[in-house]
């Protein structure tokens, strides 16, 4: 029972966390802070007494090298850090140097964030050194180091260096043969939830609204957790595989038919509900049951119910050749799949104003002046909270609505999470012994869901401020009044740079999604036109199906209510009428097979080029009409065949339910498509 237990805790880790890679991140974070507080501890204790920012700078240095260096390689990193140290020291000399003038002081802050934030512009090495920068002026201007004592606060920043490189190479190193296995693993753990959804619906023999929801929400979930899975898959340096042949081909092979047959197994079962006794099968892999069915297929084989059986039977040999890749890759550790080359060429860097990087670093230095000058009027000594809220609302945004959900979530979380660290500091006041274990697992849950949740988050963050406040003597509920004040200062000064200095606006960037996403299906139905086939026209729809999560990022600051509404929304609509799209366009791309099409398929490809080029000359306005809750498409999924006819018909449909002409219209095929442009 308890080893049944263990694996059913490891399905639910992998199901919600692929390739266990936020929990990797939040242990390498928390085990780098633990090991250098208690080494800068025993330095204290055995050789020479530490300043109190040695003890800081080491620990948020800590956390900077776990989640801001973002290099490819252990060399790669190690020189990061040892950059990002070399900068610190400087830095932090420039603070303590400054201490007398602290006009100037603010004024050299400013000019840091600058040059930090304009870093970004090199890469993940420059943010990362950027960041190092920014965090190690922040404390030195915050601990106020005397000059005098810069050799022994310069030991907080060389541990933390050290620690951190040690604990990412060797203790928790990177793997991408064991994050592909994870990250397979999960892929095969999120089918058997929409395979348990669709087992729960067909004994209830009913489908709802919400049941529909559900199992569009599990199909974006396998979706995610699938390009997760691509990119550990290594590649040719031109993007696709010669042939079936090669190990790591043959493995994209499976997992993209496991991806098909499952969304086409809900995309049936919306028409028609399978039989319960065949979705039991598929899970339970009964051989002769499957077999069964199959013998019956045959007579049903026109019959919504009968492509619905199609769809499960399809999923049911997907899921298993899937499963049987795993295994022989659990076994030889995918010892045959070579390990991808490096050949990212370098580009050059744009300092211009038109770089976004640069607009956004000015954006976050006038946040920051802001931030800091009202910040001073409430605390001379305490500011720093204030410009530290207006730098980090930036970072990872890319337009204004982003900018301003991320500044309420910071504001969010850090009032809860101050009000539980009061309560939690008050009950282990002069309790190290607990406190210390808390603080611990509060940091560690922390960035475990930052990836998932920034308030989140902030909240835990906050907790252990409050922590830390009690066991130094200083936590007064004034204090906290005042960290609060000071963050919701420095959320609302970045929240009105962005909206007023360089704003991205929001349909700004899904115009720019939405313009990726439609070139995508541009270039996909463009090679179908020339004969290609194979490998080629998959890598494509992979392609399509990046830029739908791209446009799904950009679309939720539009009505971030979307994904928890119970009623379909208008933005929730047109991302599903994206989803069908895409779905259809990966049909399309395993279906078709050279020679070229013929040339009813060459007037079905013209009408849907067509139908792209409309619609992307309009942009976002699609996410803007009112539709009615949208209806399954008409057709059956042509698992048998005319399987390129049909997802060239219902790519069309989906492109032309973008504008429907009145509410009414129904789904038009692609024959009427092709015969309206005719007419």
């Amino acid at each position: 029972m308890h080893l049944f237990s263990r694996f059913q805790f490891r399905d639910w880790l992998l199901a919600n966390d692929p390739a266990l890679s936020r929990l990797r991140m939040a242990s390498r974070v928390t085990l780098t802070i633990l090991l250098v507080f208690l080494i800068l501890l025993a330095i204290e204790a055995f050789i020479l007494p530490l300043p109190t920012a040695a003890f800081g700078l080491g620990i948020v240095l800590s956390i900077e090298g776990g989640v801001a260096v973002r290099d490819k390689g252990n060399a790669r990193q190690l020189v990061t850090r040892l950059f990002g140290c070399a900068v610190s020291l400087v830095v932090v000399a420039i603070a303590a140097g400054l201490e007398d003038q602290r006009v100037l002081s603010d004024l050299v802050f400013l000019v840091i964030i600058l040059l930090a934030s304009a870093g970004r512009v090199f890469g993940p090495r420059g943010f990362a050194i950027g960041m190092f920068a920014f965090t190690s002026y922040f404390m030195g201007a915050y601990f106020q180091p005397p000059l005098a004592e810069l050799p022994e606060v310069a030991i907080g920043p060389v541990v933390s260096v050290l620690v951190g490189h040690m604990v990412r190479a060797v203790l928790l190193p990177d793997d991408w043969r064991r994050d592909l296995l994870r990250s397979l693993e999960s892929v095969s753990g999120r089918i058997n939830q929409i395979l348990f959804k669709l087992a729960a619906l067909a004994a209830s023999g009913d489908i709802g609204e919400a049941d529909r929801q559900e199992l569009r929400q599990l199909e974006d979930r396998l979706k995610e957790v699938v390009l997760m899975a691509e990119t550990f898959i290594p590649r040719p340096s031109a993007g696709v595989f010669d042939g079936a042949s090669n190990p790591a081909a043959e493995l994209a092979i499976r997992l993209f038919d496991a991806h098909l047959a499952a969304e086409s197994a809900i995309v049936l079962s919306f028409q028609s509900p399978p039989p319960f006794a065949l979705v039991h099968a598929v899970i339970g892999a009964d051989a002769a049951e499957l077999k069964r069915y199959e013998g019956m297929i045959e007579a049903s084989k026109d019959q919504p119910q009968g492509e619905t059986v199609r769809a499960l039977l399809w999923l049911g040999e997907a899921r298993r050749q899937l499963t049987e890749a795993i295994n022989r890759g659990g076994a030889c550790g995918f010892s045959g799949v070579d390990a991808a080359k490096d050949t990212a060429q370098a580009q050059a860097i744009d300092f211009s104003l038109a770089n976004p990087l640069l607009r956004s670093a000015l954006q976050i230095t006038l946040a920051s002046a802001i931030a800091m000058g009202f910040g001073l009027l409430l605390s001379r000594e305490r500011w720093f909270w204030a410009v530290l809220a207006s730098f980090l609302v930036f970072t990872n945004t890319n337009s204004r609505g982003d900018t301003a959900m991320k500044a309420l979530s910071r504001s969010l979380g850090t009032v809860f999470g101050i009000a539980m660290g009061l309560v939690l500091a008050t009950l282990i006041s002069g309790e190290p012994d607990i406190a210390i274990p808390v603080m611990a697992i509060c940091i560690f849950l922390a960035f475990y869901f930052l990836q998932v949740s920034y308030a989140t988050m902030t909240f835990f963050i906050s907790i252990v401020l409050c922590l830390v406040y009690g066991m130094t003597g200083v936590l007064t509920l004034d204090l906290l009044k005042l960290r609060i004040g000071e963050t919701v200062i420095g959320a609302a000064a970045g929240t009105a740079v962005a909206f007023v200095v360089f704003p991205a606006r929001t349909r700004g960037a899904l115009d720019a999604a939405l313009a990726r996403w439609f070139q995508a299906l541009r270039e996909l139905l463009g090679a179908i036109g020339e004969g290609k086939s194979g490998f080629e026209l998959i890598a494509l729809s992979q392609k399509i199906d990046a830029c739908y999560r791209d446009v799904t990022v950009a679309a939720r600051p539009l009505g971030s209510s979307w994904s928890v509404v119970t009623r379909p929304g208008q933005i929730r609509q047109t991302l599903a009428i994206f989803l069908s799209c895409t779905y259809w366009a990966r049909v399309l791309a395993r279906s078709y097979e050279a020679p070229p099409a013929d040339d009813d398929q060459r007037r079905l490809i013209t009408a849907d080029l067509a139908l792209v080029d409309d619609a992307a000359s309009r942009g976002s306005a699609c996410f803007f009409i009112k539709r009615k809750a949208s209806r399954t498409a008409g057709r059956h999924l042509p698992v048998s065949r005319e399987g390129a006819r049909v997802g060239l018909e219902m790519v069309g449909s989906a492109l032309e339910r973008l504008y429907p002409q009145a509410d009414t219209l129904p789904f038009a095929s692609g024959e009427a498509i092709a015969r309206s442009k005719q007419g």
